[in-house]
């Protein structure tokens, strides 16, 4: 199938913690005009031990396509993986359970895949982050708001079942929804295969912050860094189109840290002193960076300050224990490249290009 002709075309896979937004997914699914998907696979990520049957409210138009089965608690890729392999339909829709996807969702979803040629693997969804109209946005809230940017990412990804085979899915070593997307992306154009972006739109809306130590706690992401280096190379970060992040910045600010308390236990008072300094204007910039931008609280500020003491550290250490933890892991070899199709369009990194320049306009 090339393209989405009738309504039986795509399938449409939502890992889940039974969290109360899925409601609202799956009632935006329903509401959307044009072709409903042929098979709803809702994937629950439960523990094995939270026996109770998954909190939702089904919408009619859905009722007959909607089943559930479980993932016990593998993490995004692992229910992913289950998801897809569940259904047989030629496209596969992954959403996330907090997402809401548009009126027009499913008429501009038949478009994106309708206008994919042969060679296309993926079709990216257009994610919209609502922040407060009325204030700056928090820390919290503006990291979310990344999404909107990302390259790739599963939060509204169709994908070609035929490519996520050729491939073997989603690598599930990943197991937080971080990095497993932008690793997909590049063994699929690894493997020949071309990635697009499509014009529907999805809402992204942005959660409650989940304390005040969220940011710290989202440096374990250094860890899957640290494995797609061993997977992809040190190039990654620009052939993923993924933002490098601080972690040149990070470490130095570690090191200064730590040659300071060595420098003064040696005696070394001069030495320490610098140390402590180049510390303090690096922990002082990193804080300010992250407060500028928002809304200035007492409770962000203090949030920022905290948090901004203790990430340089964090991040570094979930970079090595990434690093020794997947210290095995092989760099990815692609499959024989699929050869071309005479009606393909420009390759992933034209493609790439062009979606670029729409987003910029």
């Amino acid at each position: 199938m090339s393209g989405a002709s009738g309504t039986s075309g795509y399938a449409v896979v939502v890992p889940t913690l039974g969290r109360p937004s899925l409601d609202a997914c799956l009632a935006a699914l329903a509401a959307a005009e044009g072709p409903p998907p042929a098979r709803v696979v809702l994937v629950d990520d439960r523990p094995l031990d939270d026996c109770h049957p998954l909190p939702v409210q089904v919408p009619p138009r859905l009722a007959d396509r909607v089943e559930t089965v479980p993932s016990l608690a593998g993490g995004p890729a692992v229910a992913r993986n289950t998801g897809w392999r569940a259904v047989k339909e030629p496209w596969v829709v992954f959403l996330d359970d907090d997402t809401v996807p548009g009126p027009y969702w499913a008429r501009e979803l038949t478009a994106d895949l309708a206008a994919a040629g042969p060679g296309t693997a993926a079709v990216q969804g257009v994610i919209d982050v609502p922040l407060p109209p009325d204030r700056r946005p928090t820390d919290w809230e503006r990291g979310t708001a990344g999404l909107a940017r990302a390259a790739w990412i599963t939060a509204d990804l169709a994908c070609r079942r035929e490519a996520l085979e050729s491939v073997g899915g989603f690598d599930e070593r990943f197991p937080r929804a971080f990095r497993e997307d932008a690793d997909l992306a590049l063994r699929l154009m690894d493997a020949g295969w071309q990635l697009r972006h499509g014009r529907r739109h999805t809402t992204h809306p942005v959660r409650p912050a989940p304390g005040p130590w969220a940011s710290l706690r989202a440096q374990r992401g250094n860890q899957d860094d640290a494995l797609m280096t061993r997977l992809h190379g040190r190039d990654w970060w620009t052939r993923a189109r993924a933002p490098r992040g601080r972690l040149p910045r990070h470490a130095a600010v570690t090191a200064a840290g730590a040659g300071a308390i060595v420098a003064l236990a040696c005696g070394g008072r001069r030495v320490a002193a610098a140390s402590v300094l180049g510390w303090a204007l690096g922990t002082g910039e990193f804080a300010w960076k992250r407060i500028a931008p928002g809304p200035r609280t007492v409770e962000e500020i203090r949030a920022m300050v905290l948090t901004s003491l203790a990430i340089p550290p964090a991040a570094c250490a979930h970079w090595l224990l990434g690093w020794a933890r997947h210290r095995t892991a092989r760099p990815w070899t692609a499959p024989q490249a699929r050869p071309r199709a005479e009606g393909d369009a420009e390759a992933g990194a034209g493609a790439d290009a062009d979606a670029v320049g729409r987003e910029a306009a």
